[in-house]
């Protein structure tokens, strides 16, 4: 029966052929005896009686309550059935849920420190101004560089990595232009200056790098080069 049914299906229906079966069967129990001469005359005539008056009526009976117990067999099975695909269904829910809840709990492992990141990156730019505004001979300079790199190296920990975008096409999804900057050395749309560099948190943008990008200077003729 396995073979004959997939998962979850039902066989609802007594077969035909065993109502036929029990029909018959009952028949032959309620007919008289093939050797009626041996018994009494007044015995025959009353099984014979019997026979004939009670037999279709118990037959029709019977059928009757086999009727009745494939309908309520139905009935049940349909039941049966419907609590099955309810169980399926809630498993089926109950398995998404647990991917859900795994791709949630990687997602905050990954990326929970996001807004801790964000607020900690004004703290490394001005480190980074701070060495760019000194003098070289400043004996302070080792100090804030050391310190600088011992906090890069803290975020370094955590999937935190910055970019430089000097020199590079502007790229709006990586880089975000704070001011044009005319310039006849790089061609239009080059990154010229770089005000805060990027930084990314396991490969996602947490800051786009703050840049300056260059432009035609005024007058000049476009396609122009300095080359010419």
């Amino acid at each position: 029966m396995a073979d004959q049914h997939s998962k979850g299906s039902f066989r609802t229906e007594i077969p035909a052929e065993i109502m036929d079966d029990a029909v018959r069967s009952v028949e032959r129990n309620r007919a008289p005896p093939a050797n009626a001469g041996e018994v009494s005359g007044e015995g025959s005539e009353e099984a014979g009686g019997g026979g004939d008056q009670g037999g279709s009526p118990e037959v029709e009976s019977l059928r009757a309550q086999l009727e009745l117990s494939q309908e309520k067999s139905r009935d049940t099975m349909d039941r049966l059935k419907e609590a099955h695909e309810r169980m399926l269904r809630a498993a089926a829910d109950l398995e998404n849920y647990k991917k859900r809840a795994q791709r949630e709990k990687e997602e905050i492992q990954r990326f929970g420190v996001e807004k801790l990141v964000k607020d900690l990156l004004p703290v490394l730019d001005n480190l980074d101004r701070a060495l760019t505004a000194a003098q070289a001979d400043d004996p302070l300079v080792a100090g804030v560089t050391l310190v600088r790199s011992a906090f890069e190296q803290v975020l370094g920990r955590y999937g935190v990595k910055a970019f430089s975008a000097m020199g590079q096409p502007f790229d709006p999804s990586v880089h975000e232009a704070l001011m044009q900057v005319q310039s006849a050395d790089q061609p239009p749309g080059t990154v010229v200056v770089e005000h805060a560099r990027g930084f990314t948190l396991n490969e996602r943008l947490v800051r786009p790098a703050l840049v300056g990008v260059s432009v035609a200077p005024a007058g000049a003729e476009p396609g122009s080069s300095t080359n010419d």
